[in-house]
């Protein structure tokens, strides 16, 4: 089966989830109401909560929950054969992905923008609420620490997507201005947007940047780890509308292009190429390098961003609930934002199976687990584009390196805007006032103590990430809980939910539990690991039963009325 026929199965399945099922959700399930007034215009106050444009946001929310995740996890779990990352790729991004970030969405816009951590004490308990944060706060952490080493090392790697790095920046406040202060078209603006930001990768590409070996007493990995924290800081303080929405819309158009570019490659070089990309990886590896761990259930949580993720369920109820013009934009924003991240996991395994072209290399680089993420996606990606459309293997590496960068840029700022919420939310749940600047502080000193930890070049912000499959798919369960308690309470159907709820939650603790073993294995002890692993699933058992118990009420509890708030339920239920 070569890679056209597989391209076009992924985005026919996409296209009819998106068509067809998100229709569905918003109809029948969700119901969502374009007359309801959502919390970006009863709450506005154009910082956090500014009523936005369904594409502006929609490019917010797309490069925010991506990263470098939807690259990363299905470049590596390709090593069990491409057909299972394939299928979970595609029915996890119609079936899981989807519903739970629409449902995220609407659930946070249906209790003034409050984020997944707020909910779950109003709706699952607030015996389990503070342990939820615990385990929020640990992934958020994981996020930006490990998101700041991945793009100091494409930096360093890559010096051509530098100036395109920094630069799309700038691009981005001259958008916001444009569109917000000039209330210049958002088509025009936007093509000029996205001319200068590939005229940037041009010039990047002809001039790379590399910095000494030694800049201010510090090696380029400290400088680019500073830089990146000090820009994630400042962006999570400004209003959403001067950086966050118009550097993500931009990025994201960027991003789909060249997403258009990688997709167009594989279909020009499949038709009209001499040599078209032909398949080398197995549909099932028998031959796995010792080590590799096994496929059930490690690949539904080595493949989480880009199948169903716990970390969509924060940016939906974070950033973009707080945006919503209208409620029926929802559909848009969260299903089709599932989607685009869909899209881009079928890139990736295009890129890594079909632009690698023998099966010496592609074994030379799947020696171990692990192996392969950005640099196989970049370097197969690259030849993909190179063979199919002509472009310099250089320029198409600069291309899809800027594209990996400047998705985990978005993701690591975004993170730090909600771990500045979630710091207040800890804050306000010890009866503590923190303010935004203390809040920011407090996750700029615990990212860089995590990420510095092990070393001034960054080793630490690897140190927990092995936990962040179980625990983003855990907080994806948890996630979905509160949406099914909340179809149960309004007697909608819950089924939706709950059906992903299971599967999720028993795949990803299963795999927690693997790796509480793993941990102590004679030779590869990592108590902090063991530690960090034990707190996860206690929390997540813990929520779990407290879920089970806030559906049972649900169930036995008056129906909800349409229209009427969490608050009004809550003071009802306690008369």
């Amino acid at each position: 089966m070569g890679s056209l026929v597989l391209m076009i199965i992924g985005l026919a399945m996409f296209a009819g989830g998106y068509i067809f099922y998100s229709k569905y959700l918003a109809n029948r399930v969700y119901r969502l109401n374009a007359g309801f007034k959502t919390p970006a215009h009863e709450l506005n106050d154009g910082v956090d909560y500014v009523p936005t444009n369904k594409f502006i946001l929609w490019g917010h929310h797309f490069t925010s929950v991506a990263g470098a995740a939807p690259i990363v996890g299905p470049a590596i779990a390709v090593i069990w054969g491409w057909l299972p990352a394939l299928l979970w790729v595609t029915i996890g991004t119609v079936f899981f992905a989807g519903m739970h970030d629409l449902g995220a969405l609407w659930a946070s816009l249906r209790n003034k923008g409050k984020s997944i951590g707020a909910l779950s004490g109003r709706y699952i308990g607030k015996r389990g609420a503070n342990l939820f944060l615990v385990v929020i706060f640990l992934l958020l952490l994981m996020v930006i620490a490990a998101f700041a080493v991945v793009i100091k090392n494409l930096l360093i790697s890559t010096p051509t997507a530098v100036i395109p790095t920094w630069g799309a920046i700038i691009v981005a406040l001259l958008v916001g201005v444009a569109v917000y202060r000039m209330k210049w078209p958002l088509i025009p603006v936007t093509v000029v947007g996205v001319i200068a930001l590939y005229s940037l990768i041009v010039l990047g590409d002809s001039v790379p940047v590399v910095l000494p070996e030694s800049f201010l007493g510090m090696s380029p990995a400290t400088v680019w780890i500073l830089a990146l924290f000090i820009y994630g800081a400042i962006a999570s303080l400004l209003p959403v509308w001067v950086l966050l929405q118009p550097r993500d819309y931009i990025n994201g158009v960027q991003l789909f292009i060249g997403l258009i570019l990688l997709f167009g490659a594989v279909l020009i070089g499949a038709l009209f190429s001499a040599n078209p990309p032909d398949i080398v990886a197995p549909m099932i590896n028998g031959n796995l390098p010792e080590g590799t761990p096994s496929m059930v259930p490690l690949l539904f949580v080595t493949i989480a961003c880009g199948a169903i993720s716990g970390f969509h369920g924060m940016v939906s109820s974070g950033t973009s609930s707080k945006q919503i013009d209208k409620e029926t934009d929802a559909r848009f924003v969260g299903y089709f934002g599932a989607v685009g991240e869909g899209m881009l996991s079928l890139g990736t395994i295009l890129a890594v199976i079909g632009g690698i072209r023998s099966v010496a290399e592609w074994e030379e680089i799947y020696s171990s687990f692990g192996a392969g993420g950005v640099t196989a996606f970049v370097q197969g990606g690259g030849a993909l584009m190179e063979n199919g459309l002509g472009l310099p293997a250089s320029l198409s590496a600069t291309v899809l390196a800027t594209m990996a960068v400047l998705f985990a840029a978005t993701t690591m700022d975004t993170g730090m805007r909600l771990l500045r919420f979630i710091v207040q939310e800890i804050g306000d749940a010890v009866k503590v006032k923190i303010t935004k600047i203390p809040a920011t502080l407090v996750v700029v000193v615990v990212g860089l103590g995590l990420t510095f930890s092990q070393g001034l070049g960054g080793e630490g912000g690897l140190r927990i990430w092995p936990l962040f499959g179980t625990t983003n798919q855990i907080m994806a369960s948890l996630t979905l809980s509160i949406i099914a308690v909340m179809l149960i309470r309004k007697r909608r159907n819950p089924w939706p939910a709950i059906i992903p709820l299971v599967l999720v939650f028993v795949l990803s603790f299963w795999a927690a539990i693997e790796q509480l073993f793993s941990f102590t294995a004679a030779g590869n002890e990592d108590w902090l690991l063991f530690a960090l692993d034990v707190i996860i699933i206690v929390a997540s058992v813990w929520v779990a039963i407290e879920a089970v118990g806030a559906m049972r009420r649900a169930l036995k509890d008056p129906p909800e009325a349409e229209g009427e708030d969490a608050e009004l339920t809550a003071v009802r239920e306690n008369v």
